[in-house]
């Protein structure tokens, strides 16, 4: 929802990187928790992993056939027979260079549709969250977990998987090969993987801590550059860009150190594989050489021994890069999973009611209390307020009063702490939300345009809406002269947040959105405007209130209202103050019997007004 600047600044600032998470502790097997949703890719994955098992195969059967060409031909100085087993040796390396581009060709397609999953998975997760949630979400945060973060599962679950599987079994039956050859070198292999698994847990760990706060930190740059292009104007109005430039420098500077810490600890882990190996080799080489010497290890199984080890090094240094993505790979599923596990707080009804076949428009609050749910107090309390079917009635209240959260509670944007709203004697929570928001139209007093073209910005509560539909609510709106002097008219593109317009031009093309969605469903509708005329100008004001109480004839339409003349236009008005509503009637009646209400009207607040509850 879109609530009013000064309501919304009224509110607590809530820290947008922690989500609401139903599981205490999302980290813990957070990639293993995808598995039920890759059942179709688990067959490509392990084709994938044998493919590439077979290739590593291929290579380490290499020196296998080595020592054969040493310990025979060469040995018994039959050089004519060396050019036996080199067809064989030509197979090998042709059957590990096809299974390495079958294996990616496997994994390409399956791997993307993969990310393209999770990916609508995640968003649609987000349509279903409620309005308080996303209030506490930065959106540079889930840009990052839409875009980066589905990105990293996908290369993992295409590549890390696989390679963590083979190079498993690679680096198994080498070792195997290597005590055939000789049990000694096989040892010294095998003594090896003692503190590379001690290396690695303790990498693991580090690593992934780096690597989510690194990630979150990311998603907050994000954020600024998301805000630095959208608020563009008031930088530059205020000469403020050299400030949020320097905000962002030192984010940058944040994210660097993150990055760096990252850095380090792979670069520990990698030289200590490369310490590991090369320790390895030169083990193998002593123990192999005085074998040699002693006649107990013939010349091929020593070439074959340093050859193997030297070929195990990729599997063993191949780990540390492995592991550092597999770490990418956890956190980024757990940044998901922290999405997915977010509680839905407004849901359909297990046993929803019906529809009203033929809706009357009647909207009643009943004695409603209102809460949101990081605050201390209630926002609204002791809220009664019954509109009759065709009714106008205006709401009007000081900065922070709750106008904008009482609106909300219409189409369930928010739920009520106790009591009730309800449309024809039907609670709305008994309706399912598509039934209950086919019913409602709203507009609100900051207009959310998207990057689309105008028309598909009008029809977004009908998109089956007729051409001269379409020009009727402009029409009301106002809005048909300068949709059509717009160089493709309905076609044009306006723009990220419809920046290019002017704000009463935003804020009529959605009370023409508004409008048209009434045409859905004409009979008894209810309409929910947000100050939607507060950036017209006094002509242009009257002119589209003149059209809209023809449009809107036979509607039940509940406004928030600042200026008189809005006021004016309603049937009665309702004073809400103090989280109460204090006075309702007549704009002219209230005029003469409440003085809150004259404040207001004249833009005077007095000392002793009771102050709404602040957030």
């Amino acid at each position: 929802m879109s609530v009013s600047v000064s309501e919304n600044s009224a509110r607590r600032d809530i820290d947008a990187t922690k989500l609401v998470v139903a599981q205490t502790d999302p980290r813990k097997g957070s990639l293993r928790r995808l598995w039920p949703q890759i059942r179709w890719y688990r067959r490509a994955m392990f084709v994938a992993a044998a493919l590439s098992a077979v290739g590593m195969l291929c290579d380490i059967l290499l020196p296998v056939l080595t020592a054969r060409i040493v310990d025979g031909p060469v040995a018994h100085r039959q050089f004519g027979a060396i050019w036996h087993p080199l067809p064989l040796v030509a197979i090998l390396a042709a059957v590990s260079t096809v299974t390495s581009w079958i294996r990616r060709w496997m994994v390409s397609g399956p791997a993307s549709r993969l990310e393209v999953d999770l990916r609508a998975n995640l968003f649609a997760r987000l349509q279903i969250l409620s309005v308080g949630v996303h209030d506490g979400m930065e959106s540079g945060q889930l840009t990052s977990r839409a875009i980066t973060d589905m990105s990293t599962l996908r290369r993992f679950f295409a590549a890390v998987a696989p390679s963590l599987l083979s190079l498993g079994a690679t680096l198994w039956i080498g070792i195997g090969l290597l005590f055939v050859f000789s049990w000694q070198i096989g040892l010294v292999e095998l003594v090896i993987e003692v503190p590379l698994v001690i290396l690695a847990l303790r990498f693991e760990r580090g690593y992934g801590l780096a690597s989510r706060r690194a990630q979150d930190k990311s998603g907050d740059l994000a954020t600024i550059v998301e805000e630095s292009a959208q608020g563009i104007r008031v930088l530059k109005a205020f000469g403020r860009g050299p400030w949020f430039g320097a905000r962002f420098r030192r984010q940058s500077r944040e994210l660097r150190t993150l990055e760096l810490a990252k850095v380090r600890l792979a670069a520990t882990l990698w030289t200590a594989l490369n310490v590991l190996s090369a320790s390895g080799i030169a083990a193998a080489l002593a123990i192999g050489g005085y074998l040699l010497a002693e006649h107990a290890m013939s010349l091929g199984a020593l070439i074959a021994g340093i050859t193997l080890t030297t070929y195990l090094q990729w599997p063993i240094m191949g780990f540390g890069f492995l592991l550092a993505e597999l770490e990418h790979a956890r956190t980024a599923a757990e940044r998901y999973w922290e999405v997915i596990d977010t509680p839905v707080e407004i849901v359909d009804p297990a046993e929803p009611a019906a529809r009203p076949t033929e809706l009357l428009g009647e909207l009643c609050f009943d004695n409603l209390r209102f809460r949101f749910p990081d605050a201390e107090r209630d926002l609204l309390h002791r809220i009664s307020l019954r509109l009759r079917p065709g009714e106008t009635v205006a709401v009007v209240g000081a900065t922070g009063s709750g106008k904008s959260a009482l609106l909300g509670l219409v189409p369930r944007l928010f739920d009520v702490s106790e009591g009730a709203v309800r449309i024809d004697d039907i609670d709305v929570r008994a309706l399912r939300l598509a039934d209950l928001r086919s019913m409602v139209s709203v507009a609100f007093e900051d207009p959310v345009l998207f990057s689309a073209s105008v028309r598909e910005n009008i029809t977004l509560g009908y998109p089956e809406a007729t051409e001269s539909q379409v020009r009727a609510a402009l029409e009301v709106a106002c809005a048909d002269g300068f949709v059509d002097a717009l160089p493709w008219g309905l076609r044009t593109r306006i723009g990220e947040q419809g920046l290019s317009l002017s704000g009463g031009q935003r804020q009529r093309l959605a009370l023409a959105r508004a409008v048209l969605a009434r045409q859905r469903h004409p009979g008894g509708h209810v309409v929910v405007l947000d100050d939607p005329l507060s950036a017209l100008d006094v002509t242009t004001e009257k002119q589209v209130q003149d059209r809209l109480r023809a449009a809107l004839s036979g509607a039940t339409v509940l406004l928030v209202a600042h200026r008189p003349s809005t006021a004016a236009w309603a049937d009665r008005v309702a004073v809400l103050d103090g989280g109460e509503i204090i006075a309702d009637g007549p704009h002219e009646e209230l005029l003469d019997t409440c003085p809150r209400y004259r404040e207001l009207m004249g833009g005077e607040i007095t000392e002793g007004a009771t102050p709404a509850p602040a957030r």
